[in-house]
């Protein structure tokens, strides 16, 4: 196969396999591959139900390209919300810490977009912490490795203004469910939410109410269904939630306010 004469036949294969952008996804492997032989394996890859993300080595997310590696999860467009509504109730010069960050996506647009006087990235999951090192090299941005809050310092406890956390929240039952991209190529612990989708965000709520500072702000992302019980979480851990909704990235978000 070359990248000029069976451009047609290439768009056809991806198309024939479900790729429902079968046009831009040729041109996106064409441009990735250096000669005729490395073409065909992306291709082949790509028609076994691996991630164009994944194949490419990159992601375009929020106007910025970001690296991603194979396991990581690959951040959704809809995540830009939650981006959006951190901007909105962040004040100057916040303190940040990122959880459950994979690549790193949201803290390369926030480190950009709210100046912070520090932000911080953590992951339990080895290759997504050394896919966040990697974009977020020289940016000024601690990624460490632990389970939720349990790896920040000490002395960050009860003075973080902004916690953005875009935790699993699809229900164990249905992760099965889910495109084979996701199901089998990202890691389960970044999709798995527990029972009923909320197990982990539960707890991020829980340590937000702690590591917060009065009148700092959590923000999450959660399924439309999950609203009422999250909100239910939030208020239970002490916090005050805003359902956030936007209709052109089909997203839901939530921020939790603790108190003065």
């Amino acid at each position: 196969m070359t990248a000029a004469g069976d451009r047609a036949a290439l768009v056809a294969r991806l198309r024939a396999a479900g790729c429902v952008y079968a046009e831009d996804e040729a041109e996106l492997l064409l441009a990735a591959a250096d000669r005729p032989e490395a073409l065909a394996d992306l291709v082949d890859r790509r028609v076994a139900g691996q991630p164009l993300e994944h194949l490419l080595g990159w992601v375009e997310f929020g106007g910025t390209r970001v690296a991603v590696a194979p396991g990581v999860f690959v951040p959704r467009a809809r995540s830009l919300l939650l981006v959006k509504a951190a901007v909105e109730v962040a004040g100057p010069e916040p303190a940040v810490a990122e959880l459950c960050c994979g690549c790193g996506a949201l803290s390369v647009l926030l480190v950009e977009r709210l100046a912070p006087r520090f932000l911080a990235a953590v992951d339990v999951d080895p290759a997504a912490v050394a896919c966040a090192r990697r974009n977020l090299a020289g940016r000024g941005v601690p990624v460490f490795a632990g389970d939720l809050f349990d790896p920040l310092p000490e002395a960050w406890r009860g003075r973080l203004d902004l916690v953005v956390a875009n935790a699993p929240y699809v229900p164990t039952d249905a992760v099965g469910l889910m495109p084979p991209e996701a199901r089998l190529h990202e890691a389960r612990v970044a999709l798995d939410g527990g029972p009923d989708g909320l197990a982990v965000l539960r707890r991020v709520a829980a340590g937000a109410a702690r590591w917060l500072a009065p009148g700092g702000h959590l923000v999450v992302e959660a399924g439309e269904s999950q609203v009422p019980a999250l909100s239910g979480a939030l208020v239970d851990a002490g916090l005050e939630p805003t359902v956030l909704r936007d209709d052109d990235l089909d997203a839901v978000a939530l921020t939790a306010r603790r108190p003065t």
